[in-house]
């Protein structure tokens, strides 16, 4: 099994983010095998492993391209169309169950003009979907089935700035929500903080809080109605 070289020192198992602590990996070479096999640290072996993890770089922004991956995870460049992609249909809208706590999923302008990414434009047909919140836990991300990844609110057809694995929605046991960053390359903000949450930081939410990812997606929490 081939696996690739964390900057912290870790043997991943994935090309684009470190499967143990979230650091983003890019272009690194491979670590050893799991077969036990030691890597030689003479530098004529670097080459020969480079690329194989780098992969073809992005043609609009130069970062390297994560195995298949449709888009990339730096700019949201689109490898299948050639295009930065827009929102175009708006996601189906779900009645949430009774009792649960929620959260309204919107392309929000205010945060897309704050943070906005060059070469991105803000969906002509910007709409909101409000959806459950299931205990224990909700990721936020970008389905994939080359890296496994299927998460609660998905994010893959409507903000081309989120990553696969994004964040990470807990539900404590005093009954209030915990987000937590998974090592996204474009951060997870909180509110009107001036700082992203770094790889692994959490921050507690209540109702009314919102959580900012991507290019310009919002995520605002609903305390359960009685």
């Amino acid at each position: 099994m081939t696996t690739y070289a964390c900057p912290k020192g870790h043997a991943s198992t994935t090309d684009d983010f470190c499967d143990e602590c979230g650091a983003k990996i890019g272009g690194a070479a491979p670590a050893a095998a799991a077969s036990g096999a030691v890597a030689s640290p003479s530098p004529a072996a670097t080459p020969a492993a480079t690329p194989a993890a780098t992969g073809t770089p992005c043609p609009h922004c130069g970062a390297p391209r994560a195995g298949g991956s449709r888009f990339c995870e730096d700019c949201g460049y689109d490898h299948s169309t050639g295009k930065i992609p827009v929102l175009t249909t708006p996601p189906p809208v779900t009645a949430p169950a009774a009792g649960r706590w929620t959260a309204t999923v919107a392309a929000d302008r205010k945060y897309f003009e704050e943070n906005a990414i060059e070469g991105v434009e803000f969906p002509a047909d910007a709409r909101s979907r409000q959806v459950d919140l299931p205990a224990p836990q909700v990721r936020i991300g970008r389905r994939s089935s080359s890296k496994g990844t299927n998460p609660e609110i998905d994010l893959a057809d409507s903000d081309p700035g989120v990553s696969h694995s994004h964040a990470l929605l807990t539900l404590s046991v005093d009954g209030l929500w915990l987000v937590s960053d998974l090592g996204s390359t474009n951060g997870t903000w909180v509110g009107a903080e001036q700082q992203p949450l770094s790889a692994g930081q959490t921050r507690q939410l209540k109702d009314g809080d919102e959580v900012h990812v991507g290019a310009w997606t919002t995520i605002t929490l609903h305390a359960p109605t009685a």
